[in-house]
């Protein structure tokens, strides 16, 4: 804090509390034109300290908003977001997406599938039972790849599937409980998908350097 200059410290010394309201406004107006000369004699003394009323934040930055994709819907568990992935084992993720936590997983699966395109070879993909429908199964063998997935209860016409190669299917459960490790992950501190994405990526890498 500044000093006060002789004038106000004058104006203060002899002030008493009986003066009249009058004589209370004369010096007010003393102390004010006092006060007017202290900061005429220091004309940059708020910009030395980093003060300016008049200056504000730029335009560019007040139109800034953030604003942008953001997969976050209201499940019964609340406000979340789903994470659709395609995964070669329980540390190893090959591509993945954001859906909001209301949303079906099968659209979500398929579009990553079709992403990936055709494969090689005859490989057996391992779903989870949210994958189960005619739709989703049918793009797996149009692919080239194998569905594993058992049945709904409800299914008029269930089949079957390889239930020892079913039990690998907790590989992934593996890896989603791994990125549920990182509490930014969890807890989905981003608003923006961009910037969860980011960090996704962030922790399988992580992941695949433990391994190293």
């Amino acid at each position: 804090m500044a000093r006060p200059s002789p004038a106000v410290r004058q104006l203060a010394h002899h002030l008493r509390p009986h003066e009249s309201l009058g004589e209370e406004r004369c010096a007010g107006s003393r102390v004010r034109e006092a006060a007017d000369g202290t900061d005429r004699a220091h004309p940059h003394r708020s910009l030395r300290a980093g003060f300016n009323h008049r200056q504000g934040s730029s335009r560019r930055d007040r139109s800034f908003k953030k604003s942008g994709p953001q997969a976050i819907g209201k499940s019964r568990g609340g406000w979340t977001t789903k994470i659709c992935m395609v995964a070669a084992n329980a540390r190893t993720a090959i591509t993945f997406s954001l859906s909001p936590g209301q949303a079906h997983d099968a659209p979500a699966g398929r579009a990553l599938l079709t992403e990936l395109g055709p494969m090689p070879e005859r490989l057996h993909l391992v779903m989870d039972p949210a994958y189960e429908d005619g739709e989703t199964r049918q793009l797996v063998l149009d692919l080239g790849m194998i569905p594993v997935v058992p049945p709904k209860s409800n299914r008029i016409e269930p089949w079957e599937y390889d239930r020892a190669l079913y039990k690998k299917r907790n590989e992934i459960e593996r890896l989603f409980r791994r990125l549920k490790g990182f509490r930014r992950i969890f807890s989905r501190f981003e608003k923006l998908d961009v910037l969860f994405l980011a960090f996704l990526y962030f922790a399988l890498i992580v992941e695949a350097l433990r391994l190293v």
